[in-house]
């Protein structure tokens, strides 16, 4: 459906403009003659050369600066499950990504936060404000809802001072749940474990569905709320 908010026309744009530029790299890739398998397995000896502890350390510090966790987590598992073993891979994972929330969460609330304000004030958009009696729903709505990016996720929270308790307790029951998920079809896509690979995706699947209903779930408290008033 058309729409004349300038904020939706630019998004449009720079979604057109990265599959743009994806498709130009996709293209100069394959006029060179590259064959994907083998550049995978190079990029990934490259990462596993600087070893675990430079990976996880940029896992959990990377992301803040608006890094995909996924880049992170997919190949977890095919680089170092056979070092560390695929448990102390999973574990370091979460570690990681905790790190992150933690340490986004306090960039937002302080040393980071006079930035932000203006970033968002500057893009037109109104400081996120919260209760404390409705913090919980704010921290599963963003967690839920598909186009926020983990580090905006977690800034966003941070800047309307979510309390810390239920925001390290909700966010973490959602991300450590989609990060093992993750990290095991990862392993699994790319050693051609196909049963492991389908019992991931069959988890991912599942949480998608349970994140579609708690959506569904506040959008009908919404419309009762707003229908009270």
């Amino acid at each position: 459906m058309p729409t004349n908010d300038p904020r939706a026309k630019k998004a449009l744009l720079l979604k057109l403009a990265l599959v743009a530029v994806a498709a130009l790299v996709a293209g100069a890739f394959l006029l060179r003659g590259g064959h994907p398998k083998e550049w995978l397995d190079q990029g990934l000896a490259l990462i596993r050369s600087a070893g675990p502890v430079t990976f996880f350390v940029a896992m959990a510090l990377l992301p803040g600066c608006g890094v995909p966790v996924l880049a992170f987590s997919l190949p977890a598992g095919s680089l170092f499950g056979e070092q560390l073993g695929m448990t102390n891979v999973v574990l370091l994972c979460l570690a990681a990504v905790t790190v992150n929330l933690v340490l986004t969460y306090w960039l937002a609330r302080s040393a980071l936060r006079p930035l932000l304000s203006k970033l968002v004030t500057r893009l037109g958009y109104k400081l996120p404000e919260v209760s404390s009696a409705d913090a919980g729903d704010l921290i599963l709505i963003l967690r839920v809802t598909p186009g926020f990016p983990f580090f905006v996720q977690n800034y966003l929270l941070g800047l309307a001072d979510a309390p810390v308790r239920p925001y390290l307790v909700l966010s973490c029951a959602i991300v450590w749940a989609y990060q093992v998920a993750f990290v095991l079809f990862g392993d699994a896509l790319l050693h051609g474990k196909g049963k492991i690979a389908l019992m991931a995706l069959g988890g991912l699947v599942a949480l998608g569905a349970l994140t579609h209903l708690i959506r569904k779930h506040y959008a009908k408290k919404q419309r009762a709320s707003a229908t009270a008033a």
